[in-house]
């Protein structure tokens, strides 16, 4: 199994510890967020790779120069996660809107795929990515009425913990209707424990219980679905 998003970084625990932990639960690879730490935990850990770019919450003091630096690491294998959020206002909105379209940029340059964070801005962060033919990860799924654009354009959807929680029948309908070959699955730890965990700092082992959870709605066999979204990780980001 892999998690496709996690922030090792900001957990609390030592990084030795989690990967232990995350390789004693199956799972043998995980892709951390970030920048500079990221490909520092890249480098220190066989199994890790790196996702680097400018949150947009850092929009307004994010370095594109550095991210553009880092993207030339063997083991960064995504921009991201990239996007807009304006349900928070650590960044102003042209400060947000730049960034993105920058990074967007340096995806198509390298070839690489974005990973997409969106929130309250699920129209703007549409528009801005009608243009970009590159492979696209939603992280974090949470809009359904993103669905249809997502399935159109082939871009991966990725399930965190979230998509655990009893209210969250939406994600789980959603879950179901999304291609064997395009759905993604993620902690985005240490945020969203799924529910078994639920109250706990979240951390990639955790990853499990959302792939039974997907499992379950998807009606599938939970060891065939792990197959399916270790391949789909490998496929997406050239793993």
């Amino acid at each position: 199994m892999i998690d496709t998003h996690a922030h090792l970084d900001a957990l609390y625990d030592d990084p030795a510890d989690v990967v232990a932990r995350a390789r004693d639960a199956g799972v043998t690879r995980i892709l951390t967020i970030g920048a500079a730490q990221a490909v520092e935990l890249a480098e220190r850990f066989e199994d890790v790779y790196a996702v680097v770019g400018v949150h947009p919450h850092e929009a307004e003091t994010g370095d594109l120069d550095e991210i553009r630096r880092l993207q030339q690491h063997p083991k960064v294998v995504a921009v991201g996660e990239i996007g807009l959020d304006w349900y928070r206002d650590y960044a102003t909105p042209e400060a947000q809107r730049y960034m993105f379209e920058s990074q967007l940029g340096l995806a198509a340059e390298l070839g690489k795929p974005v990973v997409i964070h969106t929130r309250a801005a699920d129209g703007d962060t549409l528009a801005a990515l009608s243009a970009f033919d590159g492979t696209v990860v939603l992280h974090c799924f949470s809009s359904p009425h993103l669905l249809p654009t997502a399935l159109e354009r082939g871009w991966y959807v990725s399930f965190a913990g979230n998509a655990t929680f009893p209210n969250a029948s939406e994600l789980r309908v959603a879950a179901t209707q999304v291609p064997a070959d395009r759905i993604l699955a993620e902690t985005d730890s240490p945020y969203l424990a799924p529910q078994p965990v639920r109250g706990r700092r979240n951390e990639p082992a955790y990853v499990m219980y959302t792939l039974a959870a997907l499992a379950q709605a998807r009606g599938e066999d939970a060891a065939e679905l792990e197959r399916r979204i270790d391949g789909n990780a490998t496929a997406c980001f050239g793993l």
